[in-house]
């Protein structure tokens, strides 16, 4: 398969108080430098962009694992951990996934649906281009549905 493109295109006004705009074809946003690091805070910022990007890859990605083994939905919840002093740098992402099963899974199954939640986050090309600077982490909860 050929490479495939996409294209953000960006704006920028102004110095660490500044303001911009993000265009994509799938969204349009303001950003600026968020509060906690002295700027305005409006919009998103690179730190939720790139927690943004690691966590819409990991779901995907294991959604289409847990498809296979019959799941159709779970809920995420990522943080990322930025370092501001003395230089700036993440130093980590944590993807918490909630997976609903149902009450008739076998061991084998409740095992196969953890590994997933591994797997996923080995295999997604965000956390691939990640390795090696960002730690990532998985911290699956698997919950029998109704309990």
């Amino acid at each position: 398969m050929p490479e495939q493109v996409f294209e953000l295109k960006a704006t920028w006004t102004g110095g660490l108080h500044g303001t911009g705009q993000l265009q994509a074809d799938g969204f349009q946003t303001s950003i600026s430098v968020p509060s906690e690091f002295d700027g305005p805070g409006v919009g998103t910022n690179p730190e939720e962009m790139l927690l943004g990007a690691a966590a819409t890859c990991y779901i995907i990605t294991l959604g289409t694992l847990l498809a296979r083994e019959g799941i159709q939905s779970l809920e995420l919840s990522s943080h990322i951990y930025v370092q501001n002093r003395p230089t700036m740098k993440v130093n980590a992402i944590v993807h918490r996934p909630l997976i609903p099963v149902p009450p008739h899974m076998t061991e084998a199954q409740l095992d196969k649906i953890s590994k997933a939640a591994f797997r996923a986050e080995q295999t997604c090309m965000i956390s691939k281009a990640l390795r090696g600077n960002v730690h990532i982490s998985v911290e699956p909860e698997i919950r029998i549905s109704g309990a």
